[in-house]
């Protein structure tokens, strides 16, 4: 089974329909309301175990949600702007958690934070919303990187006989999300600035 597109059906293009209330929406719901409880587990219980449980959740509505929108037509213009956002809060939520936590140092956020607010600075001079562009197989790629390695990181935690190795691996596989990262911004800027020149030149045709 592909993991990136997976639900697909080829040879039936995919629409967004105007629905709010389906499976996918409400997997991502739950994936906004894993952040409070990470971040309530990490910083006020000390509990890294069950701190992985929900990341886990997270991560795997992440992957979920996009199969049943897929396979079962219920791709949705709304969950097509709420999936990325969730996705962003939660990286952001949780690396701001560490590092309160003391798990990762503030650079490791600040890698996350720059490119997204430069993107959404464009995007709001652009377009005052949504910029409604295509997922990229590289952000996707990324996303599913991080929530991989920030379990693996907060595992490391856990006193354990591989906490030195898990460490040096969840470095590697965050480092390659945090690669993947800067690629994806780097591809959305020259999409926004694109779109946004574009969108521009027909206002001012139209004018």
């Amino acid at each position: 089974m592909k993991f990136i597109g997976a639900g697909s059906r080829p040879g039936r293009p995919q629409v967004d329909h105007d629905l709010v209330f389906t499976i996918p929406n409400l997997l991502t719901v739950v994936r906004f309301m894993g952040v409070p409880l990470f971040i309530w587990l990490v910083l006020a219980q000390k509990e890294y175990g069950a701190a992985v449980v929900v990341l886990a959740v997270m991560a795997s509505t992440d992957w979920v949600d996009g199969y049943i929108a897929r396979r079962f037509d219920q791709t949705s213009k709304l969950g097509r702007v709420l999936d990325p956002i969730a996705d962003r809060l939660a990286l952001i939520a949780v690396a701001v958690t560490l590092v309160i936590a003391g798990v990762v140092h503030w650079l490791y956020l600040a890698a996350l934070v720059v490119p997204d607010a430069v993107l959404l600075t464009m995007t709001l001079f652009f377009f005052r919303g949504h910029p409604d562009l295509p997922v990229s197989v590289v952000g996707k790629v990324r996303t599913g990187l991080l929530l991989l390695g920030t379990p693996m990181l907060v595992l490391s935690r856990l006193d354990t006989g591989f906490s030195a190795g898990l460490f040096v691996a969840a470095w590697i596989v965050l480092g390659l999300g945090l690669i993947g990262h800067w690629i994806a911004a780097y591809n959305y800027f020259w999409a926004i600035l694109r779109k946004g020149r574009m969108q521009a030149q027909h206002d001012d045709g139209t004018a």
